[in-house]
């Protein structure tokens, strides 16, 4: 089939009022955004009478258990025919894994606001300017003739909550603001959201924080910062890959840090990279150079080899933005 077919809002609400059975896909190491958006479409094929399934690589972190009824995980491989499959804040198919591979070639549609989308999909609706996925979805919800509910609500404004670090980022804007409030009318318990995602930490989870923050190391004058997330460390503190979120913004909360690049340890000699940027940079064309992508302002890649080599590929590849701007 034909990929990157630019759909509009109106094109995929037909694409999902069409299908009778559809597949939800999901991200790896899914967040708030790709989990918001994918449960609050299937809240809405299901008020349509369609059979929906979501799939996953992954597990879904416990902190977003009240998005789904008890006892529901995703599955990993469906046994499941769809006449539509969707991918929900899936910039690249890798993120995918192995439900990426079972489904290569037959996914329809897909819902993103990455600047960094791969075009993989039979169709894309693609709004780099949204804030979160879930922004997105909330226009095409109601085009499939679904009113926007206090259910459907709920998993759209965590979304919305989480990709923008309840509403503190520089990628809210007046259109997002707007939503949120429109969200919070329907009845939902916004402070529960809130709370559950930005103010609730296990004590491991705290541990590892402190593990991390022992890591850093600095360069171009401390602007360019460095974290790593050893294996031993996440496994002594018992703290899951999936409740990892927000570690890697920690190291860009240092006053005077422009950049920060956390690295996720995958194996002996392979490390998964978070980088998070000022307004001054944007890290999604920087993680590009490196086969990776992602938001200006937070974007990821994996490298392979030593930690030390590892480390001395990204001092070198951020040289010349900071060159750029005469820090060198």
């Amino acid at each position: 089939m034909a990929k990157g077919k630019q759909a509009t809002v109106d094109d995929a609400a037909a694409l999902l009022r069409r299908a009778e059975s559809v597949l939800i896909l999901c991200h790896q190491k899914p967040d708030g955004d790709t989990l918001g958006s994918g449960f609050a479409l299937r809240l809405a094929l299901c008020a349509l009478g369609k059979q929906v399934r979501i799939a996953c690589p992954d597990g879904f972190p416990e902190r977003y258990a009240f998005l789904y009824p008890e006892g529901f995980a995703p599955e990993k491989q469906p046994e499941f025919d769809p006449e539509l499959v969707v991918a929900a804040d899936v910039a690249d198919p890798k993120l995918l894994g192995a439900v990426g591979v079972q489904w290569d070639g037959r996914i329809g549609l897909c819902i993103d606001h990455h600047p960094s989308n791969t075009r993989y999909a039979e169709w894309l609706l693609l709004d780099p300017d949204a804030a979160s996925t879930t922004q997105i979805m909330a226009k095409v919800i109601p085009q499939m003739g679904v009113p926007l509910t206090r259910e459907i609500a709920l998993p759209l404004y965590t979304g919305l909550a989480t990709d923008t670090g309840c509403f503190r980022y520089s990628n809210v804007t007046p259109a997002a603001l707007r939503l949120g409030a429109d969200l919070i009318e329907t009845g939902i318990d916004s402070f529960m959201v809130n709370k559950r995602m930005f103010e609730t930490k296990s004590r491991g989870r705290v541990e590892l924080e402190q593990l991390v923050l022992g890591t850093l190391e600095y360069h171009y004058g401390g602007q360019f910062a460095i974290a790593v997330i050893a294996s031993a460390d996440a496994e002594r503190t018992g703290v899951p890959e999936a409740d990892m979120d927000g570690i890697p913004a920690l190291p860009r909360q240092i006053e005077g840090v422009e950049i920060a690049a956390t690295l996720k340890q995958k194996g002996p000699e392979q490390f998964r990279v978070s980088m998070r940027g000022s307004a001054r940079f944007n890290v999604s064309e920087i993680c590009g150079r490196l086969g990776g992508g992602g938001h200006p302002r937070a974007a990821g890649c994996t490298l392979n080899g030593t930690l030390a080599a590892v480390k001395s590929r990204l001092v070198e590849v951020v040289a010349p933005d900071f060159e750029r701007l005469g820090n060198g």
